[in-house]
């Protein structure tokens, strides 16, 4: 009754709030009193500024009929892309804290807030920070990972997060645009990143190292982060009616030339949350073999739109050829530790999607602020690793499989007993429901 009692309550307040008109706080910065130790905001002032990039003689897929006969030549456009670079800021940098980005029904514009400051003056590093691209979901946009964006630039990285043309909110189109696009678009901005830095017009001029990244996708991010990484696409992938028109997805092709040149060596590492694409085909043990690069994905166990058994845990397993791990939430559904908690203006049903809007960025189980932070611990475990060599990350990644199985056992004096294996980083009675698994190259 007491628990009925605080529900009612806490609904009263809610509805206070939106009657009196009372600005939602949206905050994306959240660090809950259990939050595993790598979580916590680094050393860094952080800021944010926005690019618009433009790729220039892409092939314009939206316009390919798929019904209609292909065309020769294939139209062309100059793709637009809207990047927002988190950065490390000057010490005494100000500048405003919010985020101004769209919710999931494509209408809604909210404030976000976070530690990042708009436009603040960048740092001056004794050596450029190492580069870190974000590449979300479809539809997305590039806000929906910022509470990521933000964490790990406070630690030392520059972040950019990309708006995928035809797959945000409000340029939504056709899904062979996502596909054909989604690894191209990650190069491009790379190569922008690249020539920025050595700009001496850019506040980006020394500040990052493009010889030095990382990439991190989720879901459809996720996708193009494994075809980047090397894994090539197979031919019932290509052949889908619903996919890349008349065969444009081909230039993805586990094999094909076109493919063999996409990897890029400066992408030391990557990280996929829920990669969409194994569940339909678009690999399979063979294609898998080409991931060059050493890779971490984060899944939940019951995740209905990539899959879990038959989706992301099986391009674990099948990326035989790096060393690479597996953080699952248990019983977490797609959104295991990507998206941001959801806006307070989210919780609203939508008639035209058909779903309460919130449910794009929450899950049925777990906590979004637990998941983000959990999220943000192994990222930064997994980066200092791969892209800073800081050896002190590997005991955070070297666990027991099963959180559940590890065992919290101290002396008096904080001393540790033989026993004690409990997750590193993690408090007492905190590390449940997780599990973390690892393979060598050739595993």
């Amino acid at each position: 009754m007491r628990q009925f009692t605080r529900i009612v309550s806490l609904c009263g307040m809610l509805s206070v709030g939106l009657v009196t008109g009372a600005p939602a706080e949206n905050r994306i910065d959240v660090q809950r009193p259990d939050a595993p130790e790598l979580a916590a905001y680094g050393e860094h002032k952080i800021g944010v500024r926005t690019l618009e990039m433009i790729n220039p003689g892409q092939i314009d897929i939206v316009k390919i009929d798929p019904a209609a006969p292909k065309p020769d030549p294939l139209p062309t456009y100059d793709r637009p892309l809207t990047v927002e670079v988190w950065y490390p800021a000057a010490q005494g940098a100000t500048g405003d804290t919010a985020l101004k980005a769209y919710l999931r029904d494509a209408k809604t514009e909210v404030a976000l807030q976070g530690k990042a400051m708009r436009g603040a003056e960048p740092a001056t590093p004794a050596a450029a920070f190492p580069l870190v691209l974000i590449s979300h979901g479809y539809p997305g946009n590039r806000f929906l990972l910022s509470h990521l964006a933000e964490n790990i630039a406070s630690k030392g990285y520059v972040v950019a997060s990309i708006d995928h043309t035809d797959s945000t909110y409000r340029n939504k189109a056709a899904f062979g645009s996502t596909l054909v696009n989604r690894s191209f678009d990650q190069l491009f901005v790379l190569n922008e990143m690249a020539k920025l830095s050595k700009d001496s017009g850019s506040f980006l001029n020394g500040l990052t190292n493009a010889d030095n990244a990382g990439l991190i996708g989720y879901s459809m991010g996720g996708y193009g982060a494994i075809i980047t990484a090397g894994g090539g696409v197979t031919q019932t992938s290509i052949d889908y009616p619903w996919g890349g028109p008349h065969g444009t997805l081909a230039v993805h092709k586990g094999g094909s030339d076109s493919h063999k040149k996409l990897p890029d060596a400066r992408i030391k590492t990557a990280i996929a949350f829920g990669p969409w694409g194994m569940n339909f085909g678009f690999w399979d043990a063979e294609t898998l073999k080409g991931v060059k690069i050493p890779m971490m994905f984060v899944a939940g166990s019951v995740d209905d739109v990539s899959g879990y058994e038959k989706g992301t845990r099986a391009i674990w397993a099948a990326a035989k050829n790096v060393d690479r791990s597996l953080l699952t939430y248990d019983n977490a559904n797609h959104n295991a530790g990507a998206p941001m908690p959801a806006p307070e203006e989210a919780y609203k049903f939508d008639k035209e999607l058909g779903f309460n809007v919130s449910e794009h960025y929450t899950d049925a189980v777990w906590d979004n602020a637990r998941m983000n932070n959990i999220a943000q611990h192994f990222v930064t475990a997994w980066l200092g690793k791969y892209l800073k060599g800081e050896a002190d990350k590997e005991p955070y990644l070297d666990l027991v499989p099963n959180a559940n199985e590890s065992v919290w056992a101290k002396e008096k004096d904080g001393s540790l007993k033989p026993e004690h294996n409990h997750w590193k980083g993690f408090p007492n009675r905190t590390a449940k429901g997780l599990r973390f698994e690892k393979l060598k190259a050739g595993e």
